[in-house]
């Protein structure tokens, strides 16, 4: 099974949760091959991959992060398994922090992030966790 979008209890469960303490989100990504995004959208068709179509999400959505106080804690480069399967599933690991948990809700419910960034996102994404820690 694969995971995009949080489900409905999920996030529910994130909402209970205390909205005014600082938070981080360790996220974990694996690309698609080939970015799938929708029909209308004007880089349909044009063989972008996963990969390009993430850089592409990074590239919008850190503005709106760091306006809300946050920004990437960390990021890393892969270089091999010390313990756990030596085949790595995801292609792309980082922390992203944010001042409080409103601001991350303040994020996905943007107009601006929900029409023109989470639409990257979507369409690069194979695969992903996005988890919760308290800073």
């Amino acid at each position: 099974m694969h995971y995009i979008d949080p489900s409905r209890e999920n996030f529910a469960a994130f909402k209970a949760l205390p909205r005014d303490e600082p938070m981080q989100l360790l996220n974990m990504i694996r690309y698609r091959d080939v970015a799938a995004y929708p029909e209308d959208h004007a880089l349909a068709g044009q063989g972008w991959s996963g990969e390009q179509a993430f850089a592409e999400y990074l590239i919008r959505v850190v503005p709106f992060i760091e306006r809300l106080g946050g920004g990437i804690v960390w990021q890393g480069r892969f270089e091999g398994v010390i313990t756990g399967p030596a085949d790595f599933e995801w292609d792309r690991v980082f922390i992203m922090g944010f001042p409080a948990a409103s601001a991350f809700l303040a994020l996905v419910t943007d107009p601006d992030y929900k029409a023109d960034v989470v639409v990257h996102r979507t369409a690069a994404v194979l695969d992903s966790r996005l988890v919760r820690y308290g800073a």
